[in-house]
């Protein structure tokens, strides 16, 4: 049993195979750069100390500043938190978001703890990543993970800001922040929506889909999400609007199907109420949930934790594609499965880098300090405007109220951060299935998807003249 860092390792090395740089290059593409492990005391509501174990690992500052998320979870190790900031490097070089990957982590069940006692433990936190220049908007960027959301990200700026009086910038320092607090509109749902984009994009290649004996396109198809969460709604919603059917939705307490599909607000309401997934409507409900991954669909997406596919459940699973949302949530074992099985893995390391693409989009805003859509969105409808009533005197004929609203219509901050995203995600399959497509003895995407980081990050080396 690998590592979820050794498993990283375990796929660079065997897409490195397919590149020509030179092997210390590889090495230092590889390693991790700065590990910072830390211990600090805080007082808990009833009077207690209690010394919490945390890390925020910077993996390549190949590009400056480094990103990644924070998570709080009790399984937090430094094996994890290497793995993850080694996995933004590459989700950054794929997507070409200029960052550097890091990765954070503090190692508590937000469960157990008092809002009070979350906050004190993110300020303290945020307060030793200053102390040693580990956060900072030229520096590297934090943003949510599993555990954490916008109230995090708040209190993290807000200790930033006070501890650097006068940083013009210092908004920038994390990204996924409450709107009030120079956030981004679409942040929030960006993870899920990015996933959409890049299976959606897959399912267009009718090569890939034949072979897969799928039709082409997203509408009709079978899906199973694993997860609840953020990505794991947001991956439900999206693809149910676009016409695939979400038979089930796993989460720790079990698991509820239908056939028929499921709304996944309902059911996160259901969730809300009862605080579990049983009785939901007209729907089966599974005690064990990763007995619904091996349940029969078209599209599987686990969207929760690392390692909840491998060698033992892999032979089991019957989707025909699986689509990482979650960071490593199969095994090495489980993948050499799937490429034997011809099940096609559309890999983490760039599907789920809606998050990130948009958090680029939030510290660009952050520093130029300008809302996106401010200058540009009047002007365009007022044009827009003009050049309809130019056709319409032309033509003779008015357009419906449905349509001039559509024409005329302004481009809000959503609207371009949604499109900034489609645009680089579809790009990003494209890049990677033509490597498929230009070497055939390349065994899957995620083979692809690590010579196409590769291939990016030692350029950037080599340009910097660091290497020849």
């Amino acid at each position: 049993m690998y590592s979820f860092f050794e498993s990283v390792e375990r796929s660079f090395n065997k897409a490195a195979e397919y590149t020509k740089w030179d092997k210390g290059l590889l090495e230092q593409i590889k390693a991790c750069n700065s590990i910072y492990t830390m211990r600090f005391p805080v007082k808990m509501d009833d009077g207690r100390i209690e010394v919490i174990e945390a890390y925020r690992v910077q993996h390549s500052q190949h590009k400056t500043p480094c990103k990644g998320g924070i998570r709080f979870s009790g399984e937090v190790n430094q094996d994890e938190v290497m793995a993850l900031a080694s996995l933004m490097t590459y989700k950054c070089a794929i997507v070409n978001v200029p960052f550097g990957g890091a990765k954070g982590g503090i190692k508590i069940n937000p469960r157990n703890h008092s809002t009070y006692e979350l906050e004190k433990i993110t300020r303290r936190y945020t307060a030793e990543l200053v102390k040693k220049n580990f956060i900072g908007p030229g520096i590297d960027v934090p943003a949510p993970d599993y555990g954490t959301g916008e109230r995090e990200m708040a209190w993290i700026v807000d200790t930033y800001a006070s501890l650097k009086p006068g940083e013009i910038d210092a908004a920038g320092c994390v990204t996924g922040k409450p709107i009030s607090q120079g956030g981004v509109h679409g942040r929030k749902e960006a993870t899920g929506l990015g996933v959409f984009f890049g299976v959606r994009e897959v399912c267009k290649n009718a090569n890939t889909m034949k072979k897969l004996g799928l039709t082409t396109g997203i509408e009709g198809k079978r899906i199973i999400v694993q997860g609840l969460g953020n990505v794991g709604y947001h991956c439900a919603k999206f693809f149910r609007e676009n016409g695939a059917i979400v038979i089930a939705i796993a989460e720790y307490e079990g698991a509820v199907y239908n056939e028929n599909g499921i709304n996944e607000e309902e059911l996160f309401q259901h969730r809300k109420t009862t605080g579990s997934g049983n009785n939901f409507k007209d729907s089966t409900f599974i005690p064990k949930s990763s007995d619904a991954l091996e349940l029969d669909c078209d599209i599987l997406i686990p969207a929760a934790l690392e390692n909840v596919i491998d060698g033992n459940n892999a032979p089991r699973i019957k989707a025909k594609i699986v689509a990482e949302a979650a960071n490593g949530p199969l095994t090495p074992e489980a993948d050499e499965v799937f490429v034997n099985r011809g099940i096609l893995v559309i890999p983490d390391m760039y599907l789920n880098a809606g998050g990130v693409t948009v958090s680029y989009f939030e510290w660009l805003k952050n520093l130029s300090h300008v809302r996106y859509g401010r200058l540009e969105k009047r002007f365009t409808e007022s044009m827009n405007h003009h050049i309809l009533t130019e056709l319409e005197l032309l033509t003779g004929k008015e357009a419906s109220a449905k349509a001039r609203k559509l024409i005329e219509h302004g481009a809000d901050e959503i609207d371009l951060v949604h499109s900034g995203l489609e645009e680089t995600m579809i790009s990003a399959t494209q890049e990677i299935m033509e490597i498929m497509q230009e070497n055939p003895t390349i065994p899957d995407m995620r083979t692809a998807a690590y010579i196409c980081a590769i291939n990016k990050v030692a350029l950037s080396y080599t340009e910097l003249g660091i290497f020849p």
